[in-house]
């Protein structure tokens, strides 16, 4: 059946009450679209919960909300952001992603073609990373009382023994090493969201990050610090780490990967790259004597092939990220005060 031929007490094609109401218009959203793309056998049982096997070790578990605008945006959508962003939130503690549930909240009026479009996306975007959607719920809103759609993922993940990860565990004299361009995603948005042109297109870089992270902790499984820089963009999330290991950084601007493209669209705007939001890239921290090998690794990897050493950590009662400039100069990357681009992620 296709979609449009779903009983509806409300306007054809698209999102009614009738779809949060728990009746035969409900069920048939249910089946016909999250159900016929998502389709696997744990989600097929149709019970309230999902009852799965864990394999041997630590459970990981992380949850993120995705209410970014636009919906569609050049490389993806909000429902292939929303796979990959949970995804690499648990592959960013070490961790092997299992299993995911999604929440949607559906605004009355929503298109249900573009509700089909991102349930496929995101089916799509957890095929290709080989971790099923195994539950989930919708909720409609009333028309005004939200923005087309909000979506929220649960993702599940197992890391193995003697792997541990964290924000926490960042030391002196370590190496700060990065995945890749920065800006990407946010100049992405923010030229669909402007309906800005610039003379090639730049493409969001949301990806998901967990064969790469598999393959860094299989030559490094001392790496101390695993974190993907989304919102606040590279420059907050290098704060967060400092702040939670207690020591400061040094950057070198010279070495951090920007596209051509990126850099001039951030001059145009009045934009800084370093506070411009990613989707897939990682920040990694680890022992001097593991960072060429890592290198190796991550450039030898598509989602790494740009991958650099961008600088150090320092022992700074302080916690500051201090970064020297291409004049020689040393500046301050301090917190962004507010959001640069609301709803990015």
């Amino acid at each position: 059946m296709n979609i449009m031929e779903t009983t509806t007490q409300g306007r054809a094609g698209a999102v009614d009450m009738t779809h949060g109401g728990g009746g035969r218009a409900m069920v048939e959203l249910i089946r016909n679209v999250f159900q016929r793309h998502l389709s696997n056998a744990i989600l097929d049982a149709g019970n309230d919960g999902a009852l799965i096997d864990v394999p041997r070790g630590r459970l990981v578990m992380s949850t993120d909300g995705h209410v970014v605008s636009p919906l569609f945006f050049p490389g993806g959508d909000i429902g292939c952001l929303a796979v990959h962003g949970t995804l690499n939130d648990v592959a960013m503690m070490g961790a092997r992603p299992l299993y995911l549930t999604a929440g949607f909240i559906i605004e009355e009026g929503f298109a249900l073609a573009d509700l089909e479009r991102i349930v496929a996306s995101m089916a799509r975007a957890a095929r290709e990373a080989g971790v099923a959607i195994v539950t989930g719920d919708t909720k409609v809103v009333e028309k005004g009382k939200g923005d087309g759609v909000f979506i929220t993922t649960t993702g599940l993940g197992v890391v193995a023994e003697g792997v541990e990860v964290g924000g926490d565990r960042a030391r002196p004299e370590q190496v700060i090493l990065l995945s890749g361009t920065i800006g990407d995603h946010g100049i992405a948005i923010l030229s669909k969201r402007e309906s800005l042109e610039f003379e090639t297109e730049i493409i969001s870089d949301t990806a998901a990050l967990h064969g790469l992270v598999a393959d860094m902790i299989e030559v490094a499984p001392s790496l101390s610090v695993l974190r993907d820089p989304t919102r606040g963009g590279l420059a907050a999330t290098l704060n967060e780490i400092a702040h939670q290991s207690h020591v400061g950084m040094r950057l070198e601007e010279s070495a951090i990967p920007l596209r051509a493209d990126v850099k001039a669209a951030c001059e145009l705007l009045g934009l800084d790259p370093l506070y411009v939001a990613n989707e897939g890239k990682l920040i990694a921290i680890c022992n001097e004597d593991d960072a060429e090998r890592l290198l190796a690794v991550m450039r030898a990897h598509p989602l790494g092939r740009d991958a650099a050493r961008i600088g150090v950590v320092t022992a700074d009662v302080n916690n500051l990220v201090q970064m020297r400039t291409g004049f020689g100069g040393t500046r301050l990357v301090d917190w962004l005060a507010g959001e640069q681009l609301p709803r990015i992620c």
